[in-house]
């Protein structure tokens, strides 16, 4: 499967996703693990929030795939402005209820074709470069600079390998060469793009690419920051 093709594939089951995402991130109903497994999840989430704090996201800020607006509302609190694309307009209008904020500008587009009009103080995603094709890498890293003002940065978290494979997340029905197989609750299945990046190997390539970056991790979590290095 081309790449392309791998996208739109993306993209549609994130569409169709959008009412159920909130389990899996709340690890709620069939992505519950038992009280012991969702109490470290929520205390590893508590150290990405603490993270983000610090890291302060001031002035103007843009989350590339913002989904249902979790790590939307944490930058409101910071940001001078705010604004957020992401290709599904479902998830968006759930961002917007969760968000509640009419200040909060909002875009749908494809993230692999847009160009924006602006330039920001930071960029920030979560749970989005796992999803760009490896051959596309250098393509992302490179879109994401021309979003930067001088001096600008980047936040960025992700999911890590859970080295507990029988905890493996339902919906992944099978998985090779970076891509998964998918089954959502309506019994649709979608293949996606998955990479899991470790924070030594993510600051090497990024440095190839030249970025300084601080990369950190947990047990489910990579997070830190970047920023171009010259």
């Amino acid at each position: 499967m081309d790449e392309d093709t791998l996208i739109a594939e993306q993209r549609a089951f994130y569409r169709r996703r959008a009412p159920e995402y909130d389990e899996w991130w709340q690890r709620r109903g069939r992505f519950d693990r038992g009280p012991e497994e969702t109490a470290q999840w929520q205390a590893e989430v508590s150290v990405l929030e603490a993270a983000l704090a610090e890291f302060a996201p001031a002035g103007d800020v843009l989350e590339l795939a913002g989904g249902t607006g979790w790590w939307t509302e944490r930058l409101a609190r910071f940001a001078r402005s705010l604004t957020v694309v992401d290709s599904s307009p479902e998830t968006l209008e759930l961002n917007r209820r969760r968000v509640g904020r009419p200040d909060v500008r909002y875009e749908v587009t494809d993230l692999f074709e847009w160009r924006a009009a602006a330039d920001y103080d930071v960029v920030f995603f979560s749970f989005w470069l796992s999803h760009v094709p490896a051959t596309w890498f250098g393509r992302f890293w490179d879109l994401v600079g021309s979003l930067l003002r001088p001096d600008g940065r980047v936040f960025l978290i992700d999911n890590r390998r859970d080295p507990t494979v029988v905890l493996q997340d339902p919906f992944v029905v099978d998985e090779g060469d970076g891509v998964q197989r998918r089954r959502l609750a309506d019994g649709s299945e979608h293949r996606v793009v998955k990479l899991f990046y470790e924070p030594a190997g993510l600051t090497g390539v990024l440095a190839e690419q030249g970025w300084r970056a601080v990369i950190g991790g947990t047990r489910f979590f990579i997070y830190g920051s970047a920023r171009p290095a010259v």
